[in-house]
């Protein structure tokens, strides 16, 4: 069916209505002009037209120059240009020698070393698990070691590191082994 050339269907005869959402013809209900708005803007615009016109005006206006009132001397002396420059002067600093000669002392007190300490990365119930930890960390390059601990709840497999004669060194180590996704690693003073 062709829809661009079938007739419109016929309206029925009598009372005739607007279409939906079309205003009747013959009332204008538009909205109310905001007539204070409109004055405000022009008087907006207004005020700015005359800022310009003011502020364009003052760049033309001449310079007074008040050569007549200055007095004229009768005779001027004509300086001869000088072809030479005068002669540099001798340097007065002496520090240059003296930062090349000195030598500054430092007094820097030593670190105290406390006992060594021990990072622990895990402890396992199972020995298998313990060794498969001791395997990842021996792919991150450190060489851990399997204590065998028991307690009063059991028997417990401890992966540990070190010992470490700083907390420096043990924290070096901490970060290699955070690079290859081992973590909870804690560091200690234990003795061995």
């Amino acid at each position: 069916m062709d829809y661009a050339n079938r007739g419109r269907p016929p309206q029925k005869k009598g009372k005739k209505s607007a279409p939906k959402g079309r205003k009747p013809a013959g009332k204008k209900g538009g909205k109310p002009v905001p007539w204070g708005m409109l004055i405000i803007a022009c008087v907006v615009v207004a005020g700015f037209v005359w800022f310009l016109a003011t502020i364009s005006g003052k760049s033309e206006q001449p310079t007074v120059t008040t050569e007549q009132a200055l007095p004229v001397p009768a005779e001027q002396p004509q300086a001869q240009p000088e072809s030479t420059l005068p002669d540099k002067p001798d340097e007065r600093w002496q520090y240059i020698e003296e930062l090349e000669n000195h030598e500054v002392q430092v007094d820097v007190p030593e670190r105290e070393i406390g006992p060594p300490k021990l990072m622990q990365c895990g402890s396992f119930r199972q020995l298998d698990d313990a060794n498969t930890l001791k395997a990842r960390i021996a792919m991150a390059g450190l060489e851990s070691q399997v204590r065998e601990s028991n307690g009063s709840n059991g028997r417990w497999y401890r992966v540990i590191l070190g010992p470490y004669e700083t907390k420096r060194d043990a924290e070096r180590d901490r970060h290699k082994l955070q690079r290859v996704q081992v973590f909870n690693c804690q560091i200690w003073n234990w003795n061995l």
